[in-house]
């Protein structure tokens, strides 16, 4: 099992837990806007970070953004695997290519 997996399975447990026991559980309880407004204080932290340039910073701040990127997912019924399914799809694909199968400009 993968850190990744190991995680996932943790934050589905805790997604019943209660608010005050539980950091994951207290998220949820306030719902998708504070996930996604702690998504965006953590995406702002790590590019704070990566300009620092402090490599053992910007590892942390990703932690975080990736982990609560990972409680997003859940709320939604998906998971890191999700993504990783979708990131193997797009190997070996030219990112003009994929941008552009979507649509994209």
């Amino acid at each position: 099992m993968t850190i990744l997996q190991t995680l996932t399975q943790t934050i589905e447990s805790r997604k019943l837990a209660s608010p005050d026991s539980s950091y994951v559980a207290k998220l949820f309880s306030k719902g998708e806007d504070a996930i996604l407004k702690k998504i965006g204080e953590e995406a702002t932290e790590t590019i704070l970070a990566s300009k620092e340039g402090d490599k053992a910073h910007i590892v942390y701040e990703t932690a975080d953004l990736w982990f609560h990127c990972m409680v997003m997912l859940s709320h939604h019924g998906l998971s890191a695997d999700d993504v990783l399914t979708e990131l193997a799809r797009r190997e070996g694909l030219s990112g003009i290519t994929e941008k552009n199968s979507r649509g994209g400009a």
